[in-house]
């Protein structure tokens, strides 16, 4: 049996935690575990709580927009494995660690199929009985090759969108069919050096750390809610292409512990950026 997860944002007030739990305990259940966060510049309350067994319905529900603020989200979820398709071009790392992680359970996903506009990765997700779909670029224009794309999207339905070194950028049409499913990679610590060739403009600015950030995907490029970073050490010494080599292990940590944090339920979106609860 699933434990059931419940996920609350709402405006803060007293009494919030007490109330919620209280119905918990008149059902007869047990919490298994309970975070919570304010976010006192927005007056704003988190709330992620794991219950033993899956029992809870839409009369539990209703009590609980009973005794919360009117504009409460609540969602009552299981953790279960979500269809997931990844786009990918060339770059192997960041795709070959996902697949490893879903083939060993350490993801609770289903990836679905791999979607690329080139052929230099198919091999390796054949190898793991993965459909593999290319739509080239150079033959199609943006527009089509993006229908393309959204074609073969469609037909697996997918809960989330990971663009593991996806070296395209989506229109804003793309990003508003799939709100806040779609999980990205940059190969930069943001908002430090947006958009293309991060690791050269780091070089350039003779950075000492370098670093990943994953992140959802809005209209506004690489500026949508941070999931997951991290960085490294670098030095004088390191070319840009140094640079580029010892951040592949930064990015494929950062985008599996993202993916794994939102399959998780512990991601809440709220305005421009999340609250995590790991």
């Amino acid at each position: 049996m699933n434990n059931q997860i419940l996920l609350i944002d709402c405006p803060d007030r007293k009494g919030l935690v007490y109330n919620i739990t209280k119905l918990v305990y008149s059902r007869d259940l047990n919490i298994i575990s309970n975070q919570e966060f304010v976010d006192t510049a927005a007056n704003h309350f988190f709330m992620r709580t794991v219950i033993d067994g899956n029992s809870l319905d839409a009369e539990f529900k209703q009590q609980l927009v009973d005794v919360l603020p009117d504009e409460a989200n609540i969602r009552l979820t299981v953790i279960k494995k979500r269809p997931v398709v990844i786009l990918a071009t060339k770059e192997p790392h960041c795709l070959g660690d996902l697949l490893l992680r879903n083939t060993y359970g350490e993801l609770p996903c289903d990836i679905k199929a791999v979607i690329s506009n080139h052929t230099h990765l198919q091999s390796l997700v054949e190898s793991f009985g993965i459909p593999y779909h290319h739509v080239p670029v150079g033959v199609l224009s943006r527009e089509d090759h993006e229908r393309k794309v959204d074609q073969f999207i469609r037909k697996y339905t997918p809960e989330y969108l990971v663009l593991a070194k996806y070296m395209r950028i989506f229109s804003p049409k793309m990003v508003r069919n799939y709100p806040n499913r779609i999980i990205n990679i940059h190969h930069s610590f943001l908002p430090a050096f947006i958009g293309a060739s991060p690791y050269q403009q780091a070089y350039n600015r003779g950075v000492k750390i370098i670093g990943a950030t994953s992140h959802f995907v809005t209209e506004k490029l690489d500026q949508g809610p941070i999931i997951s970073q991290d960085v490294i050490p670098v030095n004088h010494t390191y070319t840009a292409e140094d640079m580029a080599s010892a951040g592949r292990d930064v990015e494929t940590n950062v985008l599996a512990k993202a993916l794994k944090l939102v399959l998780e339920e512990r991601v809440f979106i709220f305005e421009d950026k999340t609250v995590v609860f790991e």
